[in-house]
């Protein structure tokens, strides 16, 4: 049985479509395995799904990359690196062999063209409907994506070239892939694109036309939706809103932001107002009981100046996010922003110290209200010394004791770290939703 490492950088959905070809393979009888290892002589192929959201994280996998290059085509890089930047990846390994995202689904097809000739390469952009091949996660959570590319055009982002236009999966193929890993056994089901918030544009559909849908799944598990630009809201805010009233359905939404500054944003091309962000912000915690928000925050941009940096810190103390992802401007070839003169590097990193310590004492004192709670927790990693699992608004929950992954339990929240909540199991457990 031929053996397959298959190593993923980035997001969600770059986990999803190592989980989709790790399935292909497995069902041809191939021997699958994930993570990172240094010897990788063991296995016939390694598959490395890249990401090239940021320079430094680009940096981190050409160096890998260099460090198993004597691999020759067996190596398999695939992903948005493979994409986006294919001419950086072949100039760091000429030998390697190369598949872009759209193409993920043919991950047999590259294995037997290598077999035949060494070597192969998939990078024309085909339009298709990922999901028609069979995706079986790693119970007790299972990745679904519903669609690759956007709508949008952000100045610093060249994710777009690498995923293409929107193209939605179609809304029976999706069910299909939850029933199925439901009945495999998976709890969790994490909805996952590069903008959930423009799925179904394309269909004539949207996001909260889906999560109805997927909330009429039979079966004992939660939905996470995955991160969600703003300037779709408008569309289907009432609508959505409704969908997340589900029991199915984790009471948590990733709207990234960006900066506080309108004049940025519009730089950026954002397509929404600070006043528009903060208004769905507080609409959604009066409307729906316990909801987490999550948001990203982009410091440095190249026209950013100490007034708009202050604005985007009077932001993120208005919103209160229960996280704030906090990212230095990351300067990218493909992207429009990459053409403009960076800011000096001393400005740019205090900005971003100062950005990511309000953050998290904000995140720090959100936590802290929940202790002296009872939540119910959805248990689906192992953790150092504790399991980890998600209560209804996703906040993560660390409970020692015996638990099982996929297992629901009660909990009394009793403190909090700094990234998650500390919880004691009560004398029973919950059965079904």
């Amino acid at each position: 049985m031929q053996k397959v490492l298959i190593e993923t950088y980035g997001c969600t959905l770059n986990q999803a479509d190592s989980d989709m070809m790790g399935s292909i393979l497995e069902r041809e009888g191939f021997a699958v395995e994930y993570g990172r290892y240094d010897s990788v002589k063991d296995y016939d192929y390694v598959i490395v799904n890249t990401c090239t959201v940021k320079k430094a994280t680009e940096q981190k996998i050409l160096h890998r990359l260099g460090g198993i290059g004597a691999l020759g085509g067996r190596l398999v890089i695939a992903g948005c690196m493979a994409s986006a930047n294919s001419e950086i990846v072949t100039r760091a390994v000429p030998s390697a062999s190369i598949v872009s995202t759209s193409n993920c689904s043919r991950i047999l097809d590259v294995i037997r063209d290598i077999s035949a000739a060494g070597r192969a390469e998939y990078t024309a952009y085909e339009r298709a409907d990922k999901l028609a091949n069979p995706l079986y996660g790693i119970n007790p959570i299972a990745r679904i994506p519903v669609s690759e590319g956007c709508l949008s055009s952000c100045t610093f982002c060249e994710t777009k070239r690498a995923r293409g236009p929107l193209n939605s999966f179609s809304q029976e193929l999706i069910l299909k892939a939850i029933r199925t890993n439901v009945e495999r056994g998976a709890k969790e089901i994490q909805l996952t694109s590069q903008d959930m918030g423009a799925y179904g544009a394309d269909r004539g559909t949207d996001v909260a036309e889906l999560l109805d849908a997927a909330s009429e799944v039979e079966g004992d598990f939660m939905i996470r939706v995955g991160m969600l630009n703003p300037e779709h809201l408008h569309r289907y805010f009432d609508s959505l809103v409704e969908a997340y009233r589900s029991g199915k359905v984790y009471k948590f939404m990733h709207l990234p932001v960006q900066s506080g500054s309108n004049r940025v944003l519009g730089e950026m091309a954002r397509g929404y107002s600070v006043e528009e962000y903060l208004g769905y912000v507080c609409e959604l915690k009066k409307k729906i009981d316990g909801i987490s928000i999550a948001t990203d925050f982009i410091v440095g941009y190249p026209t950013e100046t100490e007034e708009d940096f202050m604005e985007s810190l009077e932001l993120l103390g208005q919103a209160r996010p229960a996280r704030a992802n906090i990212s230095r401007f990351s300067q990218r070839p493909h992207a429009q922003a990459g053409l403009l003169k960076e800011l000096d590097n001393t400005i740019v990193k205090r900005r971003t110290v100062k950005m990511y310590r309000q953050g998290r004492i904000i995140e720090q004192e959100e936590l802290r209200m929940a202790i002296g709670s009872r939540e119910t927790v959805l248990i689906t990693e192992q953790g150092k010394g504790s399991m980890l699992g998600r209560d209804q608004s996703y906040r993560e929950v660390a409970v020692s004791g015996p638990q099982r992954l996929g297992e629901r339990i009660v909990v009394d929240i009793v403190g909090a770290h700094p990234a998650c909540l500390i919880g004691v199991p009560v004398d029973y457990a919950v059965e079904g939703l």
